[in-house]
């Protein structure tokens, strides 16, 4: 663990792959926090316009010279040793920052709120900075997806608090320091990383043991490991913890009886949520969106009524279109609990009418360890379509394939990419059916895809 660096320390920063969403994203704020800020990535994407719009100095491809006379470098994760900057750098002996790192010293002088969870980061994350921001309390936000209620993915903003996204799959939200962390869920995931599931749970332990005495937990009483998570950091007393969900015990108890019957309770009064996201998980997000506001001083009735104004983040359930009384989403689900959730809030929409997806899996080893549960999560659609493995960064394992979950699917099938997939849900999707893509790799394409073939 790093020891926290602040801001004007890191002097002229240069980001390395600053075309990514969550580098650009810290790179937006340095930039509006008043530091020099220079970056390349590979490709000319749309996101380096905006920052050379806003000052940064920008380079496409990846060159020694980019570095010019930076005094801090960020290096995304995908950067690769030999890339030309990164070596130059290290030769200078420029200190290296990880991405966590650097958003770390960005916001160390700002009350922090942070989201951790196995699923629901970046949703929660949404959800936060959209209520703060309707409330007036006008937030610095970084978030893992473009938020079409607030325009882009990170902002900096007129008052002292930070809302930040707190990514575990490599342990680098312990770089963080946060005032208040929301904890969604712990589930064993990113065992490439981690190895064992107990390896997870100790890793979030630290994490919170990172709250000050006048600091607050808020975990989610619905998931066992947050549930559990909370239980320990309890009897440590170090801080404060409530909880937030339907259970009985709840601090922050949610009700949701569907669409039009979702109110939270704080123990006293009950506010309605009116939410235009579907699904359990998204009201339980809700209601931790709705518990870190409380704690922040906003007035619980104001709170409630601004959760009415978030309208998703890119790639939770995002509706891509329609045709032929079709409607397409797509979502990044890619642990077997989020698949769930996401056909459950498929469901919910679809009413009566069937469900099909069209999934890929991400990861060899994410796929061997879970591949019975994925089948599990997919079976509670109509039909589950499932791609090849989406490798990532992993090379492939010998023996994991895509039928290590199919084998166990009662009404799916292995499909191959292309047109044979689009087909493939044309053949059995018919009015008033949802459609949705899932996964981390770019099965997200499809959804467009299958629109225009729809004639939507």
């Amino acid at each position: 663990m790093t020891p926290q660096l602040e801001l004007a320390s890191l002097g002229r920063v240069h980001f390395i792959g600053i075309g990514g969403v969550g580098m650009s994203a810290v790179a937006r704020i340095m930039v509006a926090r008043g530091v020099a800020v220079s970056g390349s990535d590979a490709k000319d994407l749309p996101v380096m316009q905006d920052l050379a719009a806003a000052g940064a100095r920008i380079a496409v491809g990846y060159a020694a010279e980019n570095l010019g006379d930076a005094q801090t470098v960020v290096a995304g994760s995908a950067i690769r040793a030999d890339n030309p900057e990164l070596a130059a750098a290290r030769a200078a002996g420029l200190p290296v920052l990880h991405r966590s790192e650097a958003l770390a010293a960005t916001m160390a002088n700002d009350r922090v709120v942070t989201v951790a969870g196995t699923h629901g980061k970046s949703t929660t994350t949404s959800m936060v900075a959209v209520l703060l921001k309707e409330a007036g309390l006008d937030p610095s936000f970084a978030i893992g997806a473009n938020v079409p209620a607030l325009g882009v993915n990170a902002a900096h903003g007129a008052s002292d608090i930070f809302v930040a996204e707190a990514d575990e799959s490599d342990g680098s939200f312990l770089n963080y320091r946060p005032l208040i962390a929301v904890v969604t869920n712990v589930e064993a995931d990113h065992l490439d990383h981690y190895g064992t599931a107990e390896a997870v749970y100790a890793s979030f332990d630290k994490f919170v043991g990172l709250l000050p005495g006048n600091g607050a937990l808020l975990a989610c009483a619905d998931d066992d490991g947050a549930r559990a998570l909370a239980g320990r950091t309890a009897a440590r007393g170090t801080t404060r913890v409530l909880t937030y969900g339907t259970t009985d015990d709840a601090d922050i108890r949610l009700h949701d009886g569907g669409p039009g019957d979702v109110w939270v309770s704080d123990g006293a009064e009950r506010y309605r949520l009116d939410l235009q996201v579907p699904g359990r998980h998204n009201a339980l997000n809700a209601a931790a969106a709705f518990a870190v506001a409380v704690e922040l001083g906003v007035d619980a009735a104001a709170a409630a009524a601004a959760l009415g104004h978030f309208t998703g983040a890119s790639r939770r359930f995002e509706f891509k279109g329609e045709g032929r009384g079709i409607r397409v989403y797509d979502d990044y689900a890619h642990h077997p609990t989020e698949v769930r959730a996401a056909l459950s809030a498929a469901r919910s929409v679809a009413g009566g009418n069937k469900v099909h997806v069209l999934f890929q899996p991400h990861l060899f080893s994410r796929t061997r360890e879970f591949a019975r549960e994925f089948a599990e999560a997919l079976n509670t659609a109509d039909t589950a379509l499932v791609l090849d493995i989406y490798p990532a960064r992993e090379d492939p394992i010998p023996g994991v394939t895509s039928t290590l979950i199919t084998e166990y699917l009662t009404a799916g099938s292995l499909v191959a990419a292309g047109e044979d997939a689009v087909a493939a849900v044309l053949a059995v999707a018919g009015p008033g059916d949802i459609v949705l893509t899932v996964g981390a790799g770019d099965v997200t394409a499809y959804g467009p895809r299958i629109v225009e073939s729809l004639g939507g």
